[in-house]
């Protein structure tokens, strides 16, 4: 068995290949670490970059952030302002906005549903006001939707605390009455 031996990453000579099988293979590594380099640059300090590459077979590859014609053109003295594209930052600023948007959306509804409730007190201290505090001995036809809700309900209350206490009072007051015959007229029927 005989074992391999690595010579690991070693450097290389700065000179032309003449291989050209590895020069398009080296070629190709080389140019995809140049654009990483220029995503990196572009990214980390907001430079705007444009990089026009030939390759030894003649094909032209292009790399511009935010493109290359604009770039190119902003180059050749043509004036054009300066793009303010850049996406990340667009993308921060709607999410921002989008964010104020719907907390100003929760904040009018809170404000209206508060307004509602300021003027129903305000209507209840008239009605009480008018009545002298006993707002549901006040005429009918003067009571909105919320007041006679409000009055339905606390009737409601008051009914289910008479019947309560006048089964109270029953059962108390006449402990036989179950039975029915202690308390029930007799039925005669001739």
């Amino acid at each position: 068995m005989s074992r391999r031996i690595f010579k690991g990453r070693q450097r290389v000579d700065m000179v032309k290949i003449t291989n050209g099988r590895n020069l398009g293979v080296t070629f190709s590594k080389r140019r995809a670490g140049l654009y990483k380099k220029a995503c990196e640059l572009c990214m980390l300090c907001g430079a705007e970059i444009a990089i026009v590459i030939f390759s030894p077979e003649g094909k032209i590859f292009s790399f511009g952030h935010p493109s290359v014609e604009t770039l190119v053109e902003r180059f050749l003295g043509r004036n054009l302002p300066p793009p303010n594209n850049d996406v990340h930052n667009q993308q921060i600023v709607a999410h921002r906005e989008a964010g104020i948007r719907e907390l100003n959306t929760r904040l009018m509804n809170v404000e209206g549903a508060l307004q509602m409730e300021k003027n129903r007190g305000e209507s209840l201290q008239e009605i009480r006001k008018k009545a002298d505090g006993v707002w549901w001995q006040s005429p009918i036809k003067e009571l909105n939707l919320f007041h006679l809700q409000h009055l339905k309900r606390a009737l409601e209350i008051l009914k289910q605390k008479v019947v309560k206490e006048a089964q109270m009072v029953n059962n108390n007051a006449f402990p036989f009455q179950t039975l029915g015959s202690a308390w029930s007229p007799p039925n005669y029927t001739s």
